[in-house]
């Protein structure tokens, strides 16, 4: 990551600067995990029924 920071008279760091696709990805990296935190309390699916789901509708 190439960040830079912005300090303020006493050296304390306020401000961060990133380029502009390290900023975006980080913005998707929080969409993903809001919409993980959202699923949380789904019920859960095994690997096998999902198979079988996708194969009897001919998707796999």
């Amino acid at each position: 990551m190439q960040e830079q920071f912005i300090t303020n008279k006493s050296g304390q760091k306020i401000s961060v600067i990133l380029p502009i696709h390290e900023y975006e990805e980080l913005l998707a990296d929080i969409k993903d995990l809001a919409s993980v935190a959202e699923l949380k309390n789904e019920p859960t699916v095994s690997l096998d029924s999902v198979i079988k789901k996708l194969e009897a509708n001919d998707l796999l």
